[in-house]
């Protein structure tokens, strides 16, 4: 069963809005803007066609590489940590 609004208090429904019209400047900047965007992309994906993308072999050896030197670079943090703990460690008679 449907209830359909009665009385002064509900809205009527018209078919046209209470937004102003829209001036010819605003439609203007917002077509500039549009087409702006528009090429911007248009740019962004002729860029991307130009890219000399790595071959999968160069992909995998630069990722081998850097996870190799992401480790390496831990090791080494860690025993200069170690290394310095334990001169510290000497000189301040042991306490931590």
């Amino acid at each position: 069963m449907k209830s359909t609004p009665k009385g002064p208090s509900s809205p009527a429904r018209t078919t046209s809005t209470n937004r102003p019209a829209k001036s010819p400047a605003a439609t203007a900047v917002r077509a500039r803007n549009s087409r702006a965007t528009q090429d911007f992309f248009r740019g962004v994906i002729q860029e991307m066609r130009r890219v000399t993308w790595p071959t999968r072999e160069e992909w995998v050896a630069a990722t081998i590489l850097t996870v190799v030197l992401v480790v390496g670079v831990g090791i080494f943090t860690y025993l200069v940590d170690l290394l310095f703990g334990a001169i510290f460690s000497f000189l301040t008679g042991g306490a931590r």
